[in-house]
């Protein structure tokens, strides 16, 4: 992506933002009856459609300005020790609605007792929020999401696998350029516009490390994230 390009996409990602802003807002005091009854129950499931699009398009414009920033080397990094365990609660906790209503079982190998890594910290939960996200949404309903962390020659590697469908490995690559997903995206159950791997990719390359990913068609997805030790 060029510099114009990015420009371009950073002009327009913010100029959405602040209309976004007060659409989430209003929506928010709508939906919650603030200054009263609105009448016709239709109108309370109207606004919290209109809050709930207005989210994934909040987003959608926070991971375009993301790319940007990544491909520009824009991103302020501040590497230090930090602790898989913690971040892993962090994320996990953000991500409570999404597992839940996926009815997804997250497993942890040895949990609290997990490496550090040095790490940038916002970049490191971008990393395992987007990397569980999408182990949650191309999984079955009732799966099982699998993550482990190991060390390995001075860095460590975290595994996050699913039992999803797969992906075929010569489709693997596309999955790491912004807004292509794999050959099923058209029959795909989520939503999104194929940017959360991309940024993984982006993130771990940021922050001396690197995204790998493994699959078999049938057989899920397996993701490894190699970080400095912390």
């Amino acid at each position: 992506m060029d510099e114009t390009k990015r420009s371009f996409l950073r002009m327009v990602s913010h100029e959405l933002r602040t209309p976004l802003n007060s659409i989430l807002g209003f929506s928010e005091i709508i939906a919650s009856e603030l200054y009263g009854p609105l009448g016709a129950p239709q109108y309370k499931e109207y606004a919290g459609i209109i809050r709930t699009s207005g989210n994934r398009l909040l987003k959608l414009v926070n991971q375009i300005l993301e790319i940007a920033r990544l491909e520009g080397r824009a991103m302020d990094m501040d590497p230090r020790s930090e602790t898989l365990d913690h971040a892993l609660d962090d994320v996990l906790d953000g991500l409570r609605d999404e597992i839940a209503a996926r009815r997804t079982r997250i497993v942890i190998d040895d949990q609290g007792a997990l490496p550090s890594v040095t790490a940038d910290a916002r970049g490191l939960r971008t990393v395992l929020t987007n990397l569980i996200q999408n182990a949650v949404a191309f999984g079955p309903e009732d799966a099982t999401v699998r993550i482990s962390a190991v060390p390995h020659e001075g860095d460590v590697e975290i595994h996050v696998s699913d039992n999803g469908p797969g992906v075929d490995p010569a489709d693997l690559p596309r999955l790491l350029r912004p807004f292509e997903q794999g050959e099923n995206a058209l029959t795909r159950r989520s939503e999104g516009a194929g940017l959360g791997l991309p940024i993984v990719d982006l993130l771990c390359l940021a922050m001396d490390g690197r995204l790998k990913l493994q699959s078999t068609p049938g057989e899920g997805l397996t993701a490894t994230v190699r970080l400095p030790a912390g």
